[in-house]
């Protein structure tokens, strides 16, 4: 353990009065009250979004410590008003649910109010709608109370859903009353998450900049970091490039580095290839010469919002370089797809296919007009071949090795021309 380490739980331990002999640890904790428990599980869980991330033990060790404590103590402990408001917050800051349940069973001289603990019981078994306008109601009430923030945080929670704006001043109210807590965190963190699915540009770009000013160093910070990200790809083209300066500016070149790479691969993978290249070379800029991971990384998804400019051979090339160690199996996929795109743009065309074969088009016109002139030729009756033949005369003999058809109808032929002279004679003048 570091020294830092040893510090930090040293003066945790102090804050809750347990440095003494490891063997009187659980004596002492059954001699606090609970509502002086709730400071140092306070203390700690702001120290975490603070960016104490080895108090996040501790808080472990404080949530199980506190629930101990208020299911061992007498009913009237709980005649003091702190102590009920610890045994709430304590429910509302991550503990055992099934605690509240308890407590409030035991509960046979009204030390706590039932509206609270009815409101607080729905929420925490999932049934937080059906007590949206009860909890509404109830959050001016306990405004000034040691429950307040809490309570607008909770409200919030439920309220999102069905009016987002009532929603963010259930928060706004939580931030204002709890500043540098983790409500204050929390309710922040949730504001922007509302703005941005809400379409409200300018709440959530202050909510981005108060985000990374005050709790950039929490455990939560890669949800807003994943936040912020959506925000700028969604609405580039309504913001500045010194507006995403300006939020980033509040981090350490790492972090921004990081940050600048997320958005420029969401943005190239989603077609915005302006801010994937600006997004890119503030990447490649802040690695430098020291971070070739991330030069690779920027280069890759720059080249990628390349592939649909004038500059197709260029990002080819760029994003044909980057070794294949540098990147993750999602980020070789995303290569080989781009290059595959990448590819088909610069290929000279070929005649692949018959529409695109001159030659073939005009076999083809001549193939239809053929089979055209077939089925003309098949929808008109057949006619007999009447080439002349040499025909033996009336006197003669019968035609040798003749078709019998075609005998049928040069008989049948001479019959007529036979019958049509007879007729002539018949009509013609008499003497």
């Amino acid at each position: 353990m570091t020294c830092a380490r040893l510090l930090t739980c040293s003066s945790l331990l102090l804050a809750i009065g347990l440095v003494v002999p490891i063997s009187s640890h659980a004596q002492q904790a059954d001699k606090l009250d609970p509502y002086k428990m709730l400071r140092s599980l306070q203390f700690v869980q702001d120290s975490v979004v603070s960016g104490d991330h080895s108090a996040a033990e501790m808080q472990r060790f404080m949530l199980a410590t506190l629930d101990e404590r208020l299911r061992s103590a007498d009913n009237a402990v709980f005649e003091d008003p702190r102590n009920v408001d610890a045994a709430l917050i304590y429910a509302m800051s991550g503990g055992n649910p099934a605690t509240l349940e308890f407590l409030v069973a035991r509960d046979i001289d009204g030390n706590f109010d039932n509206r609270v603990t009815d409101v607080l019981r729905k929420y925490l078994s999932g049934k937080g709608t059906l007590i949206a306008k009860t909890l509404s109601d109830m959050v001016p009430e306990y405004r000034d109370k040691k429950i307040g923030a809490y309570l607008a945080l909770v409200a919030g929670n439920i309220t999102v859903s069905r009016d987002p704006k009532a929603a963010l001043k259930f928060y706004d109210w939580a931030r204002l009353v709890a500043p540098g807590t983790i409500v204050e965190e929390a309710a922040l963190r949730r504001s922007l998450a509302v703005a941005i699915d809400a379409k409200m540009l300018e709440p959530a770009m202050r909510y981005a900049k108060s985000y990374a000013r005050r709790f950039l160093h929490s455990p939560y910070a890669s949800q807003f970091a994943d936040l912020y990200v959506q925000l700028c790809v969604e609405h580039y083209d309504e913001m500045a490039s010194a507006d995403i300066d300006a939020t980033l500016a509040f981090m350490d070149n790492d972090r921004q580095q990081e940050v600048y790479l997320r958005l420029a691969r969401k943005a190239a993978i989603l077609g915005k290839n302006g801010l994937a290249t600006l997004a890119a070379d503030r990447a490649r800029v802040l690695a430098g010469l020291d971070n070739a991971n991330a030069s690779a990384l920027a280069s890759l998804y720059g080249g990628l919002a390349g592939i649909p400019t004038n500059n197709v051979n260029s990002a080819l090339t760029a994003i044909s370089g980057v070794p294949d160690a540098m990147l993750t199996p999602s980020d070789r996929a995303l290569r080989a797809a781009a290059r595959a795109v990448a590819d088909a743009v610069v290929r000279p065309p070929v005649a692949e296919s018959p529409a695109q074969d001159p030659l073939a088009n005009l076999l083809d016109t001549q193939q239809q007009a053929d089979a055209a002139d077939a089925d003309v030729q098949q929808s008109v009756t057949p006619v007999p071949d009447i080439t002349p033949v040499a025909v033996p005369t009336a006197g003669g003999n019968a035609l040798p090795d003749v078709d019998p058809q075609f005998r049928t109808f040069v008989d049948g032929g001479r019959t007529k021309l036979d019958a049509i002279d007879k007729l002539l004679n018949d009509e013609g003048p008499s003497k």
